[in-house]
């Protein structure tokens, strides 16, 4: 797999950036603990081409009721000729499966190769200060797992530098993990769920007296996890994902819906959890090996948009001409 950056081009152009699920660690990742994303093989493509004025999809575009778009103009396209975007993707949106880091992520792709070219440390701090300035809150890890592609760990010392991503307050590592290539499966609840709403809800469970005690096993599931997920140990990664979704649970960002799907899985995984902001949004399971269509049609049957996904090696990327 190449780390190589996104080569030089011209408009038109398109390109291809997975989603992601994050199995342990979401929330805790915000205030400097470790995380594990996966990038997974579902994909939004992006298309960019000159146009008399800006659209998206078709539409006048209105930065102002589109934050994601603007502050991506912002940074990645300031002063710059109009273009049309169109998008087609195959991640839920509001669904904590990275559909925003995806459209922040493609555009810088395409301005940037539209702009002489990009580094993939370069393209992951400013897609990562898009979506944050559109969100107001977060951290890096959705952003550098659709920019990297693959397996990867924040915050931790295990696995291959890649890069590091900074804030006016903060810092995370964000390293490449040698991945399993396990089949995983992610159910969308219906119920869109607000990313800033869940970590400022987080962020004021962590203020509280108990605060520093959470976190610590925020810290100690996510440490375990990723060195579970180094090992290869099936079994140990599915037990810290429940440790995880019981962690999730006394922060206060799991739901009703989620738990529900996460009763009706329950007899053919290994691990499950919410993944994202919570509050609504997905979760992610780790089926028992070769039971991954028994654990979709479970939760379809429970009312869940459900998938069986692998992991892509393969991070955004130009695929051609919009």
């Amino acid at each position: 797999m190449s780390e190589h950056a996104i080569a030089a081009g011209s408009l038109p152009v398109a390109v291809r950036t997975p989603g992601k699920v994050i199995v342990f660690g979401e929330h805790g990742v915000v205030h400097g603990a470790p995380e594990l994303l996966v990038a997974i093989d579902l994909h939004l493509q992006v298309g960019v081409a000159s146009a008399p004025e800006f659209r998206l999809n078709r539409e006048l575009a209105s930065a102002s009721t589109n934050p994601y778009l603007r502050e991506a103009l912002e940074r990645f396209w300031p002063g710059r000729p109009p273009v049309a975007i169109t998008t087609s993707s195959r991640i839920p949106r509001a669904a904590g499966l990275g559909s925003s880091a995806a459209f922040v992520a493609s555009l810088g792709a395409a301005f940037g190769s539209a702009s002489g070219g990009v580094a993939r440390d370069t393209l992951a701090q400013s897609s990562f200060e898009v979506e944050r300035g559109a969100q107001g809150v977060g951290s890096p890890g959705d952003t550098s797992s659709v920019v990297a592609g693959g397996c990867i760990a924040l915050n931790s010392p295990v696995g291959t530098l890649l890069w590091e991503v900074a804030s006016d307050d903060a810092s995370w590592t964000v390293r490449r993990l040698v991945d399993p290539g396990w089949v995983w499966v992610v159910a969308y609840s219906g119920i869109p769920r607000s990313t800033a709403t869940a970590v400022q809800q987080v962020g004021r469970r962590l203020a509280e007296p108990d605060g520093p005690d959470l976190l610590q096993r925020f810290r100690h599931i996510a440490t375990a996890g990723i060195g579970a997920m180094v090992a290869e140990d099936r079994a140990e990664v599915g037990r810290r994902m429940v440790e995880n979704q019981q962690l999730l649970v006394d922060v206060g960002v799991s739901h009703p819906r989620l738990e529900a799907l996460l009763t009706a899985v329950a007899p053919v995984a290994v691990g499950a959890k919410l993944t994202g902001a919570g509050c609504g949004g997905s979760i992610v399971v780790l089926p028992q090996a070769g039971r991954e269509g028994e654990a979709v049609r479970r939760l379809a049957r429970a009312g869940a948009v459900a998938f069986a996904v692998r992991p892509t090696l393969h991070g955004c990327d130009v695929v051609g001409s919009a």
